[in-house]
């Protein structure tokens, strides 16, 4: 049994998210303790918080902002936050960038000020 896994983003789906356009990698792995986004953020998408995830974002491309519990942290290439269980985020400008979750991404574990899912938002969480 191989010990590693492997994956081209480019070979993978995007799909339509509430924070953009984002690729998975690792999400159904029933091996592995996280999982890899490719993300291109939204101009200006909603802000959310994990009770349970840690989410490690690694800015690839672009400069703006993330906000963070209501604080302004510009970003630009090369740029990586840690974002931890409860902290309200979301990012700011034309950003493309890596989102390693631990543990791997769960769609159950995401929350917003005004309830479970944002209101009048069809698209799927990250």
């Amino acid at each position: 049994m191989k010990r590693y896994e492997e994956v081209n983003f480019g070979g993978l789906s995007e799909e339509e998210c509430n924070c953009g356009v984002v690729r998975r990698a690792f999400a159904d792995s029933d091996r592995g303790p996280a999982s890899v986004h490719l993300l291109d953020l939204a101009e200006e998408p909603t802000c959310h918080y994990h009770r349970k995830t840690t989410e490690i974002y690694v800015i690839l491309e672009g400069e703006g902002h993330l906000e963070l519990d209501g604080q302004l942290v510009p970003v630009k290439p090369f740029s990586a936050v840690m974002i931890k269980p409860g902290c309200r985020h979301r990012g700011i400008g034309k950003l493309r960038l890596f989102n390693i979750s631990v543990p791997k991404y769960d769609p159950e574990d995401f929350y917003y000020d005004e309830g479970k899912v944002a209101e009048g938002d069809d698209a799927p969480v990250h």
